[in-house]
């Protein structure tokens, strides 16, 4: 029953009272890339482990640890005293084992919450595999293209984009309902961050975290080709741009760091126009209208004259 005042009987306000009509749009989207997995040190363990039951290594341990530290710096800096983070995870146990060791940096009253998501699986290499035929699918999948090469017995990469981009597009529709301003804190009451200080955790594997990239910034095949995947728990942040600006890679990391991850001067000036919103023009789909506009014939004074008469003969 609610009171003339707003508040229910027990006292307490709604979520969906509290909430509103605001939406709570996170501050960054943080991709992190697991630790060293024992796999990565030693590839026999492909013949026999299978690949989601691939487990951290004791370095991959300390490296997931030290990212969840960096992690908590980045996100509470600027005195943001009411930041809260929300993480995703891959099934696999490397990546639980990450978040895993990640969460000891965070306290359960900073945590909206934890979603395992199989969409952010890694790439599906087939079942048991040996190291001489590990090192030649990867031969072959740089040469072929990693976009398009299909795994035998596993997946292609472009299989791999479609279900990141059905995860893609659920998280911008999750965001739209205001799903992340919900959460449990200590004493039960909605964990509801602040406009700038949700914070949300993508735990996941290499080749995902560049998909991932590719569909959320409309890069292209060529451009996906070019990528280089993050060290072990690495992180890449997208963090929204002030005065209407979009999500950036631009403005947690520097040229150099984007570089390196084999963005092209052309890349990353995009990316600075997203951060600058409203300071400078971005068009939309500009990648796929630059490599095609070619293909169509130039503009004339005259071109409704030109279609006139192609339409009578």
């Amino acid at each position: 029953m609610m009171r003339s005042n707003g508040k229910h009987e027990n006292g307490r306000v709604k979520s969906e009272d509290r909430i509103g009509s605001r939406k709570w749009v996170p501050k960054r989207i943080i991709l992190v890339r697991h630790g060293e997995s024992f796999a990565n040190a030693d590839v026999k363990v492909f013949s026999t482990t299978p690949n989601h039951m691939i487990k951290l290594s004791p370095k991959g341990i300390a490296q997931a640890r030290n990212c969840g530290h960096l992690i908590k710096q980045l996100v509470s800096q600027e005195d943001d005293e009411d930041w809260k983070v929300f993480f995703y995870v891959s099934p696999t146990a490397r990546t639980v084992e990450s978040l895993r060791e990640m969460g000891l940096a965070f306290p359960k009253r900073r945590v909206v919450g934890v979603k395992e998501e199989h969409a952010l699986r890694e790439q599906h290499f087939g079942n048991y595999n040996d190291p001489p035929a590990i090192y030649r699918i990867k031969d072959e999948r740089t040469t072929y293209g990693r976009f398009f090469y299909r795994v035998p017995g596993g997946e292609a990469g472009c299989e791999v984009y479609d279900r990141i981009s059905s995860f893609v597009e659920g998280l911008k529709r999750d965001i739209d309902a205001n799903k992340f301003g919900r959460g449990v804190d200590d004493d039960d009451d909605p964990a509801i961050p602040s406009e700038s200080s949700l914070n949300l955790v993508i735990v996941s594997h290499g080749f995902t975290a560049r998909v991932f990239l590719m569909k959320w910034f409309n890069w292209t095949v060529e451009q996906f080709e070019k990528l280089n995947r993050m060290k072990s728990s690495e992180f890449q942040v997208l963090q929204l741009g002030k005065g209407g600006g979009e999500y950036s890679l631009a403005i947690h990391h520097d040229d150099a760091k984007l570089m390196e991850w084999g963005l092209s001067a052309e890349m990353i000036e995009d990316q600075k126009r997203r951060a600058a919103g409203g300071e400078l023009e971005h068009k939309y789909c500009q990648w796929d209208t630059h490599r095609f506009l070619h293909l169509f014939r130039d503009s004339s004074d005259s071109e409704d004259d030109d279609d006139e008469q192609n339409a009578r003969s």
